[in-house]
């Protein structure tokens, strides 16, 4: 099939991320929030995007405002209806996650194509909520989406030969690189990394060494390009911890324990550079 509309739900960190990166491949995007607010907060994150790449130099205004042209927020999920793909983008909950899939699932045409940003969650059961299960996939992006170029194809049980290639297809045209992974908790990237930046955790609560320090030692040591700390407070300590949960309730194994500070500072309301406060304080 050939895809021209594009349904984001989310305008948080990923979701104005990924309308960006389908608006500026010339995707017509509909993007959905619960509130007038929180649309409005993702077209100006996305605004911002461009206008840095403009300072940079690598946008020309035209196209910042043709992209910015491309893109429609909405808070009515009916306004999703004529779209061909639908990629949701929502907090990475299961339960919220099933409700908007279910809503969105019963708009669209039947040859439409419903793909999930889940950085953990098994692409099987969530297919298994729809009415296309043939036509789901996890499409997992990362962050910034503007600047990476990876994002990680998990197909379900269920999906089709067609809707991966349609998919993989799709992800070229965005400008970005697939790797397919097989669906299982983490996929592949989330597999290795999240148990990485758990276990620094670890290290900082029993005291091993202090965050900065952490931090410092993966980059110098490692060739890190962000330490692991500072890479959980770009990501959302709220997030990561659910990735963990649902690491630890996936496999049963004891390795994948949250570590009970990242917990605590979730439960504490600091979580990373979106609340101001995480392992480092924020402007």
């Amino acid at each position: 099939m050939t895809i021209s509309k594009v349904g984001v739900v989310g305008a948080g960190t990923m979701g104005n991320g990924i309308a960006q990166v389908c608006a500026a491949a010339g995707f017509q995007v509909t993007l959905v929030d619960v509130s007038t607010e929180a649309i409005e907060r993702g077209l100006s994150a996305v605004a911002g995007s461009l206008e840095r790449l403009v300072k940079k130099e690598k946008l020309g205004t035209a196209d910042k405002e043709a992209t910015l042209a491309h893109i429609k927020g909405t808070t009515r999920y009916s306004d999703l209806a004529g779209a061909d793909l639908v990629i949701e983008a929502a907090t990475e909950k299961e339960a919220i996650k099933l409700r908007i899939l279910g809503e969105v699932d019963g708009l669209l045409a039947p040859a439409a194509i419903i793909a999930t940003n889940t950085s953990s969650i098994s692409i099987t059961r969530l297919a298994a909520a729809t009415g296309r299960p043939d036509r789901f996939i996890g499409m997992h992006f990362f962050n910034p989406v503007p600047l990476m170029t990876l994002v990680e194809l998990i197909p379900g049980l269920q999906t089709s030969d067609d809707t991966r290639t349609t998919i993989e297809a799709f992800a070229t045209r965005i400008g970005k690189t697939a790797i397919v992974a097989r669906n299982s908790p983490g996929f592949a990237v989330n597999r290795i990394l999240c148990p990485m930046i758990n276990e620094a955790v670890f290290a900082l609560q029993e005291g091993l060494a202090s965050a900065e320090e952490i931090d410092r030692g993966m980059m110098l040591g490692c060739s890190h390009p962000i330490g692991p700390l500072a890479l959980a407070d770009l990501i959302g300590l709220d997030t990561l911890l659910s990735v963990m949960e649902v690491f630890y309730q996936g496999f049963k194994d004891s390795k994948y324990r949250p570590a009970p500070l990242l917990a605590e500072m979730v439960d504490a309301g600091w979580l990373g550079r979106k609340s101001g406060r995480g392992f480092y304080q924020y402007g």
